[in-house]
């Protein structure tokens, strides 16, 4: 998977960051994360990059103005859809709405897991829980609300529960409502990913978990189960699959 002299640019453009690396060959260059709306700084960054080189880019959010014509004047690009050549054999029933995040991650788990099977759990504004087995199937999995939204669901869709932020908590017990709530949703949260987890190696006895998401660090010392942490699963994941395409010549 090298390719020397080569720029690639991989642009992960999420809820709440856009996440760019670029690549000399198989040499990271540069990594930059600029706030979702920061679109400016965006292009003007990416105005910096070579002419020609590849470009991947995923998206959970619309464009921002100008980029779109930006990435394909300049640059051999690739925008991740259900129609992207990918190294699994993706057998979700509705690929069309498959998130491009879901995707890039499982891609990633599996080049570094070949050999099990493997759940892949992203921690971020959603909770999403993927399956991908040995076999290089991608089988979907789960999409439930992330820590933050579910503060802001029980404040925006009650009368009176107050918007309560994230703090590291050690009881399960809330003495008040702010007690509480936080331990609703935390406590909650890390229970669902466990169980859910513990419901997966019932099925595969050889599972491995690979955990990630803005939230993965908040997490991470709370779940009882054995994983993998990686930082950024979904920037991996779309690095593999824009190789995979300049080796199988899908770019020109």
């Amino acid at each position: 998977m090298q390719h020397s002299g080569e720029t690639k640019i991989i642009i992960d453009l999420g809820n709440t960051l856009f996440k760019t690396e670029v690549f000399s060959g198989s040499n990271l260059c540069s990594e930059k994360v600029f706030k979702t709306g920061s679109d400016k700084n965006l292009l003007h960054f990416l105005s910096s990059q070579p002419r020609g080189s590849y470009c991947i880019v995923s998206s959970v959010v619309d464009f921002p103005a100008g980029f779109e014509w930006i990435i394909k004047k300049n640059f051999k690009t690739i925008v991740l859809d259900a129609s992207t050549p990918i190294p699994l054999r993706n057998s979700y029933k509705t690929p069309e709405t498959l998130g491009n995040d879901r995707i890039a991650a499982a891609v990633a788990a599996w080049y570094e897991f070949p050999d099990n099977n493997i759940l892949v759990i992203d921690a971020g504004t959603a909770i999403t829980t993927d399956l991908v087995k040995k076999n290089g199937e991608f089988c979907g999995g789960a999409i439930s609300p992330g820590i933050d939204m579910r503060f802001k669901a029980l404040h925006t869709f009650t009368g009176r529960l107050p918007l309560i932020k994230r703090k590291n908590i050690k009881y399960l017990t809330g003495a008040t409502t702010a007690e509480s709530i936080s331990s609703g949703v935390i406590n909650g949260v890390v229970a669902e990913i466990d169980g859910i987890i513990d419901k997966y190696k019932l099925i595969y006895p050889d599972l491995v978990t690979v955990f990630g998401g803005g939230d993965s660090n908040f997490l991470l010392k709370r779940l009882k189960n054995s994983i993998f942490a990686r930082s950024n699963p979904v920037l991996n994941g779309l690095h593999i699959i824009l190789n995979y395409n300049i080796e199988n010549n899908h770019l020109t």
